[in-house]
């Protein structure tokens, strides 16, 4: 039975309860504490940084060569916050409502009540740190519009949000490590975690297991190693690679999070995934990942399409009469700036149905021709220029959207060839997060006492879809102030636990399972690369588990990945050795991993039949083309046990809505 840990009482006053009743661990007890963290992004930075200044003996870990490099830099549009700087309306309850609703009722009332309460917090932590936040003249800081929200609470630092919050809390990391309270260990890659029983004073085992410790391999020499911690934490962030062409960094993976299920850890809602709608679109079978264009540029940018069908002529020969603005046409209230998903396949909708435009017919127009006037016509204002010309106009409303928007342009135009100030950006949907993660409760702790999944890792907040600006919010929320609080309520019993040696049984096992598992891959020696393989999944899960899914064709994914699987442990060739660095090693390990991932993902999406959010079952729609949810069969958290190969048992948690009642979403 699965146990959430939610608090009684009131929702907004449940955060508050817990804090003030939750165990708490004194200062002398935390530094005989070892905390293993795995990840450095948003959320693995800040939770190490903040736990080793707590005083806990702290071991973070990451595969890149620093962590700075984590995929959280990517970030590009904000975060968000309910500060109300804007008196537009904003309140703490408005952003967990919008957060609800956008995830289209599909996540914990509480987890989302407490995100909302402790985001305004965020953002003074991260003003105090330095964080070069955007300001208006007037010194205070600035806010935009994102999807799903009618209100500006969005924070941001030109088109690179993320990595000067990830540069914030990397230096509260490089702090902690030069204090002695993190050891920073990178190039290296956690393969498995360790779990053990306590025992009594007889030495005889008591209670269940519980996490305590991993094996990781140095990627640079091969060899692996064994590290104890009294918690684990997994901060490794998402599963978008699974698709193959994503916006993730190449190197994100599912691993991490695979190895603990495989070992207990419930996989809540794997099939929750979301479809970002500005994307550069894909150009053809040589590309190795996709380019993400920020949903900020939905603030001024308008989408289109022409209204004539297989129209070839270029977007400046069309007149405005022929345009199709078909997001502001269906969905007044919220025009372009509707929630990713509604936004996502109202776009692959144009397209079907051959409105499409470039070259592959597969993307449409995103237009800041009238952002330019507007603005050009607000700063002439500003500068008492009377009856100023198109091209004075032009020239200034160029210049506004440079200082918003000019690194996004830019970096539209290195990968185009095309001038986005002078002609639309063509865009088109891609894969970009998920929303599935590790189950966890209240505590953030998954269904194996000790470890825990933090930010992108688990699936508490988000729903079955996340709203632009909030995967920031719930990484820094995670890692700076619930886990503090959170972690202590189980280390507070562990106190008298001593560290574990490494040379303990369980240690000497895992290790074991995963040097055979890494001698069986290499010994393979097959005839197709790592890279074919993972192209081929990525091809079965976009076609059939992708921005829309069917009875029939989910069925047939399960069959070709399963296939898939036996051919990759029979034919797949990885050069090199195994005793140095071999990027081909790794990435044939993380592959593996995502092919039982796509088996899982497609069970999921086969089972949950109706449509919520990012998740569209053809079969479950509205006479509109809308999402339409079954709440009587399917208002519960999937929470999927391994069980062994293709194997996997369902434990439901069911959803209940005091405060957010339930209804069908309404964007128009």
């Amino acid at each position: 039975m699965l146990n959430s840990k939610i608090p009684a009482g009131q929702l907004e006053l449940k955060w508050t309860d817990y804090k003030g009743h939750c165990k708490l661990v004194n200062p002398a007890n935390k530094r005989k504490l070892e905390i293993i963290v795995i990840g450095t992004g948003l959320a693995g930075a800040s939770a190490a940084a903040t736990l080793g200044e707590l005083g806990y003996k702290v071991k973070a870990f990451c595969f890149q060569d620093s962590p700075r490099r984590a995929h959280s830099i990517a970030a590009q549009g904000g975060i968000n916050a309910a500060k109300n700087y804007q008196n537009d309306g904003d309140s703490v309850f408005r952003l967990f409502y919008d957060t609800i609703k956008g995830g289209d009722y599909r996540a914990r009332e509480a987890n989302v009540h407490r995100l909302a309460e402790v985001s305004a917090n965020i953002i003074d932590q991260c003003v105090a740190q330095g964080v070069p936040f955007a300001r208006e003249y007037g010194g205070l800081l600035s806010n935009r519009s994102f999807g799903g929200t009618q209100v500006q609470r969005t924070f941001y630092a030109a088109g690179q949000t993320g990595q000067q919050l990830l540069i914030g809390a990397y230096q509260q990391l490089e702090r902690q490590i030069s204090l002695g309270n993190v050891t920073m260990y990178s190039r290296h890659e956690m393969l498995d975690i360790v779990m053990m029983k306590d025992k009594d004073k007889n030495g005889n085992e008591i209670g269940e297991a519980k996490c305590r410790g991993i094996i990781a391999r140095d990627l640079i020499t091969g060899e692996l190693e064994r590290h104890f911690g009294h918690a684990v934490l997994l901060c490794s962030g998402g599963y978008g690679n699974v698709f193959y062409l994503s916006t993730n960094a190449m190197g994100s993976n599912v691993t991490a999070a695979w190895k603990a299920h495989r070992k207990g850890a419930y996989f809540g809602n794997p099939c929750y995934t979301q479809i970002h709608p500005t994307c550069i679109p894909v150009s053809g079978d040589h590309q190795s990942k996709l380019t993400l264009m920020s949903e900020s540029l939905r603030n001024d940018g308008r989408i289109w399409v022409p209204k004539k069908q297989n129209d070839t002529r270029k977007a400046s020969d069309i007149p405005e009469e022929e345009r199709d603005y078909y997001l502001e046409r269906r969905y007044p209230a919220f025009g372009n700036l509707v929630p990713r998903d509604v936004a996502s396949r109202a776009a692959k909708e144009r397209c079907d149905a051959g409105y499409g435009v470039g070259s592959s017919k597969q993307a449409v127009y995103l237009d800041y021709a009238a952002a330019i006037v507007r603005y050009g016509k607000i700063e002439c204002g500003k500068l008492g220029i009377s009856n100023p010309s198109a091209e004075v106009i032009r020239k200034h409303g160029v210049d506004v959207v440079k200082e918003k928007y000019g690194n996004l342009f830019d970096m539209y135009e290195k990968i185009t060839g095309e001038n986005p100030y002078e002609v639309p950006m063509r865009i088109y949907p891609a894969v970009h997060y998920t929303m599935g993660g590790l189950w966890v409760d209240y505590e953030l702790m998954t269904s194996i006492p000790g470890l825990y999944a933090l930010g992108e890792a688990n699936f508490s907040d988000h729903g079955a879809n996340r709203l632009g600006a909030s995967a920031l919010m719930q990484g820094l929320a995670d890692g700076y102030f619930v886990i503090p609080y959170t972690i202590g309520n189980y280390l507070a019993d562990e106190i008298a636990t001593k560290a574990v040696s490494v040379d303990d049984p369980a240690f000497v096992q895992a290790e074991k399972a995963v040097r055979e598992r890494i001698e069986k891959l290499m010994g393979i020696k097959g005839k197709q690369s790592v890279e074919s393989f993972h192209k081929r999944l990525g091809k079965i899960m976009w076609d059939k588990c992708g921005m829309a899914r069917n009875e029939e064709g989910l069925k047939q994914a399960i069959a070709e990945i399963q296939q898939l699987k036996k051919e990759f442990w029979s034919d797949v060739r990885i050069p090199g050795d195994i005793k140095e660095m071999n990027p081909e090693l790794d990435k044939a390990n993380r592959v593996a991993d995502f092919i039982e991932l796509g088996e899982l993902m497609c069970k999921d999406a086969l089972n949950r039949k109706e449509s919520c959010g990012g998740h569209f079952r053809e079969e479950s729609q509205t006479e509109e083309g809308e999402a339409k949810r079954d709440d009587s069969n399917f208002q519960y958290v999937s929470a999927w046990e391994f069980k062994g190969e293709s194997e996997w048992q369902l434990h439901k948690e069911e959803l209940i809505f005091d405060v957010a009642k339930p209804t069908q979403r309404s964007y128009k």
